[in-house]
């Protein structure tokens, strides 16, 4: 069968100087420059962009990961005699002393969700146990505590809300198309409407349509 000269491979692209442990990559996927992940999923078409890191994070499709960002920032356990990484890795200093299984399951249980159409700007660090909704936009060097909701726009340290991408009722709509299910064929088919029509005239042209 001929291969569709439309679509390029989707496998994912990680750059050479990468490094990932046990994570889930998407089609269309690309991980660049000097990214470390560690027990992360990707959704398809997502990208990170270099010097990124995420750690115990699930991220949805078609999200925008900017440079030096870093997604649930390590944890330190500020109850003990020191926080200092002694105590849970001291396997990096003394023989016969393991790994503190315990603390790594308790930063492992603060995962964070990131939803679908997700963009994180240039330096920004999402803290443990954060969830952002689909479509939200995180601004440059901000800092998020708190979740996030669909289609907000947060910014600064902490990260407040500046406002929301759409109205209440266009975001219903966009969540209820889902066009980040879409397959390839009908992406293919919307970008030009994507990229000539307002947000409400896409809506209407492709709402109801069989997928």
């Amino acid at each position: 069968m001929t291969a569709d000269l439309r679509f390029t491979d989707p496998e994912p692209r990680i750059h050479p100087t990468a490094e990932l442990k046990s994570c889930r990559l998407g089609r269309y996927s690309a991980i660049g420059e000097r990214v470390v992940l560690r027990e992360v999923s990707v959704g398809d078409y997502s990208y990170f962009e270099r010097h990124a890191e995420a750690i115990y994070t699930t991220i949805g499709k078609f999200c925008s990961i900017a440079a030096n960002s870093r997604i649930n920032a390590l944890e330190h356990p500020l109850e003990r005699l020191t926080t200092h990484k002694l105590s849970y890795r001291p396997n990096e200093y003394f023989r016969f002393l393991g790994v503190d299984q315990g603390f790594r399951d308790r930063r492992r249980a603060k995962k964070v969700l990131i939803g679908h159409d997700v963009w994180i700007g240039h330096g920004a660090v999402i803290l443990p146990g954060v969830t952002i909704a689909n479509g939200a936009v995180i601004g440059a060097n901000a800092v998020v505590t708190r979740d996030v909701g669909a289609y907000e726009i947060v910014a600064g340290m902490p990260a407040q809300r500046l406002r929301l991408r759409f109205d209440p009722e266009v975001a219903a709509r966009i969540d209820r198309l889902a066009w980040w299910d879409w397959p390839s064929e009908r992406l293919f088919e919307a970008i030009p409407d994507m990229q000539n029509l307002a947000i409400e005239d896409f809506l209407d042209r492709w709402e109801g349509r069989d997928g």
